[in-house]
């Protein structure tokens, strides 16, 4: 069978990035080609080594911008026109929008658009009011964009849903939801007296400000891995948690090795790569009680909801007093883990590459 060449939108900046590359990696044996177009900033080396390392992958940095550090609709606009212009240079089959206002502009071939987050959800979430009028124009290209594609895919239900609702789409996004290769060269070790988040410590909706409150109370060690300012200068101040600054894959893989008390207290996460990543690690979690986790983790988790400390403190202090419990719980997150592969994702994104260019661009319902 002839190889099918697919053209997919990426940025280096977040979980996209791991996302794309481990997509498209699990795609190669399904006999697709991938051509990974980069918005945004360029990877760092690492990322770049990891991309290049993978079989039917060519990376392309554009230089084009990543909408949402844009001031208006203009520029994204343009890099969607151009993003069609290189799907025609390579001659791809299908495009797979990871940024879906890109799909404003007409491509001329099927289109896929998978929503992984976007302001408008974000800022529901973080702000808890109405949109501000300066990003009203993304609010529009966003729908836009998901109203010009054939087809909508979010990592979850629960995120598809929001989407639907927010954009007044007439059918949810069908839900694929993401997946990671769960590392076999770093084996688990004994359950170590230890807590840590991992993320984007300066994205406010992450809230490491109450994990901080936490780690303030507890008599154990609270690591935290990520950057700690953004992109537009995003700052968060952490006090007691014990920041690790950002570390690399195998870094935070030997860390997880140590099965800590996994803590997310996201009140927005559309999937949540990290928390997937500790639950193959076999580590115990301890997540905000938000309807994409309960989707995914529901019966492997202790789910703790609202903003105050103490409440999130006594729910990993629990856990490690009782190493019986919070290994049962890791065992738990680790066989759960274990539908989200890589692999599954390819086999569900692969099955909507063919029947759209099969000529079924029917919109498939969650």
């Amino acid at each position: 069978m002839k190889p099918l060449r697919l053209l997919m939108t990426a940025d280096a900046i977040g979980g996209v990035w791991q996302y794309a590359t481990d997509l498209a990696g699990a795609l190669a044996p399904l006999g697709v080609d991938t051509v990974i177009a980069l918005l945004g900033p360029a990877p760092s080396a690492d990322q770049r080594r990891a991309a290049d390392a993978t079989p039917g992958v060519t990376l392309v940095d554009t230089g084009l911008p990543v909408d949402w550090l844009c001031e208006d609709a203009v520029p994204v606009r343009a890099a969607g026109a151009a993003i069609a212009d290189l799907a025609r240079e390579h001659a791809v089959d299908l495009i797979q929008y990871n940024m879906p206002t890109l799909a404003a502009a007409p491509a001329g071939l099927p289109t896929i658009a998978v929503t992984h987050g976007c302001v408008s959800t974000w800022w529901a979430a973080a702000k808890r009011s109405q949109l501000d009028q300066s990003y009203l124009w993304h609010r529009s290209l966003m729908l836009e964009g998901l109203r010009a594609v054939d087809r909508v895919v979010a990592p979850t239900r629960a995120y598809g849903e929001s989407v639907a609702a927010l954009y007044g789409l007439p059918l949810a996004p069908v839900a694929v939801h993401n997946g990671r290769t769960a590392p076999a060269e770093i084996k688990p070790g004994p359950l170590s007296d230890e807590a840590i988040t991992v993320g984007r410590m300066w994205d406010s909706v992450k809230n490491a400000s109450l994990l901080d409150r936490v780690a303030a109370r507890l008599a154990v060690p609270f690591y935290a891995a990520g950057a700690l300012v953004g992109p537009l200068n995003e700052r968060v101040t952490l006090n007691h948690l014990q920041t690790l600054g950002e570390i690399d894959d195998d870094a935070v893989r030997q860390r997880l090795a140590r099965r800590p008390v996994f803590v997310s207290a996201a009140s927005f996460e559309p999937f949540g790569l990290a928390v997937l990543e500790a639950a193959q690690a076999g580590c115990a979690l301890v997540l905000s009680d938000i309807a994409t986790f309960r989707e995914l983790w529901d019966g492997a988790a202790v789910f703790v909801s609202g903003d105050d400390a103490q409440t999130w403190t006594a729910a990993v202090e629990a856990l490690i007093a009782d190493p019986v419990r919070r290994h049962t719980l890791g065992e738990a997150a680790r066989v759960r883990a274990a539908r989200y592969t890589p692999a599954a994702a390819a086999r569900a994104m692969a099955t909507h590459y063919r029947a759209l260019l099969s000529g079924d661009v029917t919109r498939v319902a969650a």
